[in-house]
C-alpha cells in the first residue's frame, strides 16, 4: 500500500512494559501523561484491548508471531533460563515452533522495509538473527543506509516494569498519595501507595520518552507518512501480571496514521494477536494465512471480534494451567488445577514491596475478602464476571443461575477456541521438550550450500565452502538450507558488526572478487554454522545487467 503521497508508508512502534492503561486519556485522574493525551486526541485510542498472556514472554512471542503462546509452545514463562532453585525443571530450553512461523518483521524485510529493534526482544526464544536489520541500545530508523527506504522501527522503554516499583528505584513522593486510588484486592497502606506511586512516575518519565521518539520523527519530516502504535504486553500489578484478570492483560492501544481517525475513542475488542497482521496490512504486505490475528485498523480492517482470549502456564518455578475468553463485558476463566492455591512459590513475584505487604497482613489476618482472594487455597473450576458492574473481578458469578447462559456461551467459545489452534498444555512441560529434542539433543540448523546457475549449467554448480571458485557471468547464486522453515542471512561485511541481509531470491553476481557470508536460522534450533564462499567473478557486460539486486551491491 501507498500513502496520499505515492510512497510506502513507515510503521513506528512505541511500547512500555507492565503498563496498564493508566492515562490520562484514559480517565485516570492521578497520571501525568501529556504526550500520550496529546497523541491519543489526535489518533485512535481502543479502550478493550487485550493480551494474550499476563506475563513477557508469553505475550511477546505471540505478539512477534503472529501466533498464540499455546498454539506454538511458548506458553511457559520461562524457558531460556535454568532455575538455579529448581534444577528439575526442562530448562533451559528453546520452543521449536513450527517451521512455517517465523518473526513477522522478517515479512517487511522480504519487503524492503528496514527493521530495527531497540532493544527488548524476550521472545522466550532467542532473537533470530534474520529478524531485524539492526537490533541493539542503539537501534533506531536513522540507521537505514537509504533514507528513502521504509522502515517498521520497534522501541520498547523499559522503565516501567514491574521491577521499577521496587524500593530505590525511584522516588517515593513524585505523587500526592493521598489522590492514588488503590485497587480493592490490594491492601491501602502506605507501602502500598507508595509502589503505585513509583509505578506512576515511571509512567511519567516513560511518556517523556515517548515525546522524544515523537518529536525526533517530526524532525526527521516522517510523521505523516508513518502510523505510530503505542501499546504494551500487559499489567504490572499483583494479581494483575501473570493473571488474566484485566488488570494483567488489559493494556493500551492508541494508534495514529496517514488514513486512521483522529480524536476517536473506539470500544471495539482488540487482542496483541491482532498486531502482526495489521502491520502487514498497513504496509501493503499479504498477510500468511497461518497467523492468528486479525486486521483491526486501516482500510482493509475486518468484522470487529466478538472475543479475546488469554493463557496462563508455568510462571517461573511453578505449573498451573488457565484460560480465558471475554466479550466486552462478560470474562469466562477456566481452571485446569482448581486443588492448588492462587499464591504459588514464584520468588521474582514476591520480591515485589506490595506482595510483601500483603503476605504480612495475610499472616496476621488483616485482609479483608477482596483482599484475600490471592491467598485462597483453592479455586473454582470456573469463573465468571460481570466486568461492567465488576471492573476488579471480585465476584465470581459462576454458581448464579442468572448467568448460566453467559456461563455456557463463553465455556463453549472457549472449546471452540481451543480447538481451533490447539493447546499444547495439554503437553507434560518435560514431554513436549523431548519432541523438540531427540535424545535431549536441540537440533542445529543445516549448514547453507550455494549454487550458481547460469546459462550453460542450468542444474547449477556447487560452491565450495571456503575454496575459490571462478565463474563468468551471466548467471545468479542461489542459497539454499535443508532444514524446514529455515531463514538464510547473508553478508559481504566482515567482523562482528556486519550488516546482515535476508536472503529471498537468488543473487546477481557482479564482476569481482569477494567473499560472502551466509548463516541459516530456524526458531529453536541452533544456529547453523557459517558457510564462506569465495567468488571471482568475470565478464559481465552492462547489457547484461538488469533490475535484480546484486551481491556486490548489498553491503
Amino acid at each position: 500500500m501507498k500513502t496520499n503521497n505515492g510512497r510506502r508508508p513507515n510503521i513506528l512502534w512505541i511500547s512500555f512494559e507492565d503498563t496498564y492503561p493508566y492515562y490520562g486519556c484514559y480517565g485516570d485522574s492521578v497520571a501525568r501523561t501529556p504526550n500520550l493525551d496529546r497523541f491519543a486526541s489526535g489518533g485512535c485510542l481502543w479502550t478493550n484491548c487485550f493480551a494474550t498472556a499476563g506475563v513477557c514472554a508469553p505475550a511477546r512471542s505471540a505478539i512477534i508471531t503472529g501466533m498464540y503462546p499455546i498454539s506454538i509452545g511458548t506458553q511457559h514463562m520461562r524457558t531460556t533460563h535454568q532455575s538455579p532453585t529448581v534444577p528439575e525443571l526442562p530448562t533451559p530450553y528453546s520452543p521449536v515452533v513450527p517451521p512455517h512461523v517465523k518473526c513477522f518483521s522478517e515479512y517487511f524485510r522480504a519487503a524492503g522495509y528496514f527493521c530495527s529493534n531497540n532493544e527488548k526482544t524476550d521472545y522466550q526464544f532467542e532473537t533470530p538473527l534474520t529478524a531485524w536489520d539492526d537490533w541493539g541500545e542503539s537501534a533506531h530508523w536513522r540507521n537505514r543506509p537509504d533514507l528513502d527506504q521504509p522502515f517498521f522501527a520497534v522501541f520498547n522503554p523499559g522503565r516501567t516494569h514491574e521491577s521499577g516499583m521496587w524500593e530505590g528505584k525511584t522516588s517515593d513522593e513524585e505523587f500526592d498519595l493521598d489522590s492514588i486510588v488503590v485497587p480493592p484486592y490490594l491492601a491501602d497502606t502506605m507501602e502500598v501507595r507508595k509502589s503505585l506511586s513509583r509505578m506512576y512516575s515511571n509512567i511519567e518519565r516513560s511518556d517523556q520518552e515517548f515525546g522524544e521518539l515523537l518529536q525526533q520523527l517530526e524532525d526527521d519530516g516522517l510523521t505523516e507518512n508513518t502510523y505510530i502504535f503505542h501499546w504494551s504486553d500487559h499489567g504490572p500489578l499483583p494479581r494483575g501480571k501473570r493473571w488474566l484478570y484485566d488488570a494483567g492483560i488489559r493494556v493500551p492501544l492508541i494508534a495514529r496514521g496517514p488514513d486512521l481517525p483522529r480524536g476517536v475513542v473506539s470500544p471495539q475488542l482488540v487482542s496483541t494477536i491482532d498486531l502482526a497482521p495489521t502491520m502487514l496490512s498497513l504496509a501493503g504486505i499479504e498477510c500468511p494465512k497461518h497467523l492468528q490475528g486479525q486486521v483491526f485498523a486501516g482500510p482493509d480492517a475486518e468484522k470487529p471480534r466478538d472475543y479475546v482470549y488469554a493463557s496462563r502456564d508455568r510462571i517461573d518455578e511453578s505449573y498451573d494451567r488457565v484460560r480465558a475468553v471475554r466479550d466486552e463485558r462478560f470474562k469466562y476463566i477456566r481452571n485446569y488445577y482448581p486443588d492448588i492455591p492462587y499464591f504459588q512459590w514464584v520468588p521474582y513475584l514476591n520480591k515485589h514491596p506490595i506482595v510483601r505487604e500483603m503476605i504480612d497482613l495475610y499472616l496476621d489476618d488483616k485482609l479483608d475478602t477482596a483482599q484475600s482472594l490471592m491467598f485462597q487455597p483453592q479455586r473454582p473450576v470456573e469463573e465468571l464476571y460481570d466486568t461492567r458492574l465488576d471492573p476488579h473481578e471480585i465476584n465470581n458469578l459462576a454458581a448464579d443461575e442468572k448467568y448460566a447462559e453467559d456461563l455456557k456461551r463463553l465455556g463453549n467459545q472457549m472449546d471452540h477456541w481451543l480447538e481451533r489452534v490447539g493447546d499444547l498444555g495439554e503437553i507434560d512441560e518435560a514431554e513436549m521438550v523431548r519432541q523438540w529434542y531427540p535424545d535431549g539433543v536441540r537440533p542445529t540448523t543445516a549448514q547453507p550450500k550455494a549454487f550458481i546457475i547460469g546459462r550453460n549449467n542450468i542444474g547449477g554448480v556447487v560452491v565450495p565452502d571456503r575454496e575459490v571458485v571462478s565463474c563468468s557471468a551471466p548467471n545468479r547464486l542461489m542459497l539454499y538450507c535443508a532444514s524446514q522453515g529455515a531463514s538464510l542471512a547473508y553478508t559481504l561485511g566482515s567482523g562482528e558488526s556486519a550488516r546482515w541481509q535476508l536472503y529471498t531470491k537468488p543473487l546477481k553476481l557482479e564482476e569481482g572478487t569477494y567473499t560472502l557470508r551466509v548463516r541459516a536460522v530456524r526458531v529453536g534450533y541452533f544456529e547453523s554454522q557459517e558457510a564462506r564462499f569465495e567468488l571471482q567473478i568475470t565478464s559481465l557486460t552492462v547489457a547484461e545487467m538488469d533490475a535484480q539486486p546484486s551481491v556486490a551491491g548489498s553491503q
